[in-house]
């Protein structure tokens, strides 16, 4: 195996339990940061408390349950806030952060360049000026502004290579850093944390692969490690029998659920090593062995469709 001085991760949302889909693309960035000798973290990501059903540890114990293992404590995203607020800080010294009251609705209903990505910011707020600010502050009281990324237009256009779909890029918008509750965006917090945990490997779900961009700008604009040092695998989804993205209405798609159906983990890593072609059907295989015949090359690149039966 490789020596490599980098880390790999893998950051679930403790929202609720790991379905197959999370399972897999789990196992995906254990293999690909293994394989190359990185060191294979885990990270809570927490930020969003509403959502947060305190998951976390049912999470990692399938995860360990799965054959999987991880370097050091878990991180939790909500841990890091002073960090987040000193990445703002630097951006706003640099003058690039602006607030905006902004909300969904009027963001929705605003028009936009035809140019711009659907959902786009279209500016509002951007060029006010501070008796402008102080007005739409009062205005929306008692809750507070956003604070914007002031995007130079020179940085709108971001690429990378990824490694599974090749050349992306997307234009970024004035995307939000913290929001008017207090909470810390996800866009910020994910390049700040990675940087922070010397994480250098990012393999995640093909969904994510249009967010890149923009935490890709953030990685420049904060002089933190940016593509080509930081390599993206952006990895093909499980669908339901539907065909629609795997979710818990598609039947016993969790450990847990699979377990009160007779399926132990075993098993379950088999279905997902066939699914990835590194095994037979039914073939049982352990982390070691999957590791000896991991190629990222030969992985398939379309969604693997979950049939129950």
């Amino acid at each position: 195996m490789p020596s490599h001085a980098g880390s790999g991760r893998y950051a679930p949302s403790p929202s609720g339990d790991l379905h197959l889909g999370n399972l897999r693309t789990a196992m995906l960035a254990w293999l690909f940061a293994r394989s190359t000798g990185r060191r294979f973290l885990m990270r809570i990501e927490d930020l969003d408390r509403a959502r947060d059903a305190g998951a976390a540890e049912r999470q990692l114990a399938d995860l360990a349950a799965l054959g999987l293992d991880w370097d050091g404590e878990p991180v939790r995203q909500t841990e890091r806030a002073a960090e987040h607020e000193a990445a703002i800080a630097r951006l706003d010294a640099a003058g690039l952060v602006y607030e905006c009251t902004c909300t969904r609705r009027e963001i929705a209903e605003a028009p936009t360049a035809p140019h711009d990505p659907p959902g786009a910011y279209p500016g509002t707020c951007r060029d006010r000026d501070e008796a402008e600010r102080a007005a739409a502050r009062e205005a929306i009281l008692p809750r507070l502004p956003a604070l914007r990324l002031r995007v130079p237009e020179a940085e709108r256009e971001q690429a990378f290579d990824d490694l599974l779909l090749g050349r992306v890029s997307g234009a970024g918008d004035d995307l939000v850093l913290r929001r008017g509750d207090g909470a810390i965006a996800y866009n910020l917090a994910v390049v700040v944390d990675d940087a922070a945990m010397g994480v250098d490997q990012v393999v995640r779900g093909d969904d994510l692969a249009s967010s890149t961009p923009r935490q890709v700008l953030l990685q420049r604009l904060l002089g933190l490690p940016a593509p080509p040092a930081m390599e993206y695998a952006h990895v093909p989804l499980v669908l339901g029998p539907t065909g629609a993205r795997l979710a818990k209405r598609d039947g016993a798609v969790t450990l847990s659920d699979l377990a009160a159906a007779g399926v132990e983990p075993a098993r379950v890593r088999s279905l997902l090593t066939a699914s990835l072609g590194l095994a037979a059907p039914a073939e049982r295989v352990g982390m070691a062995e999957l590791l000896a015949r991991f190629d990222p090359a030969a992985l398939p690149r379309e969604p693997w469709v979950w049939r129950p039966e």
